[in-house]
């Protein structure tokens, strides 16, 4: 089932990937982002909140392209690009996190440095700020 946050994300990847490689012959770097899980489907969504995620996908995406500008490594840059979407209650984490049966939060989180292969990670976090 095609659903509108991936629709969404597929196209500013595919833009991404797209200036980058028209700009020079090795992008530089590239930024993947998605949404969180979950069905969205188009009949289901207005033109304004459409915009609304338009709008914050592409905010994450500029604060991540100025982190990595800027001489940020890529965990640094992560960790600017999530807390974007984070603080956003339209994607499936952090202040949009759905609820489990309970009524709660319940969250998970992973993060690795594929340069080094350092890794972290925390489950069942229920203290969503």
């Amino acid at each position: 089932m095609n659903t509108f946050i991936s629709n969404s994300t597929i196209l500013v990847i595919s833009l991404l990937i797209q200036f980058s490689i028209s700009a020079q012959e090795k992008p530089e770097y590239v930024i993947v982002i998605h949404g969180g899980a979950g069905v969205i489907t188009k009949e289901n969504m207005t033109d304004e909140k459409e915009a609304a995620y338009i709008q914050k996908l592409n905010e994450a995406l500029r604060v991540g392209a100025k982190k990595l500008k800027t001489g940020g490594t890529a965990i640094e840059t992560v960790i600017a690009v999530i807390k974007i979407m984070e603080d956003s209650p339209l994607f499936n984490a952090g202040k949009g996190a759905v609820f489990t049966h309970d009524g709660k939060n319940e969250l998970d989180v992973s993060i690795m440095d594929g340069k080094t292969l350092n890794a972290g990670a925390a489950s069942g976090v229920s203290n969503v700020k």
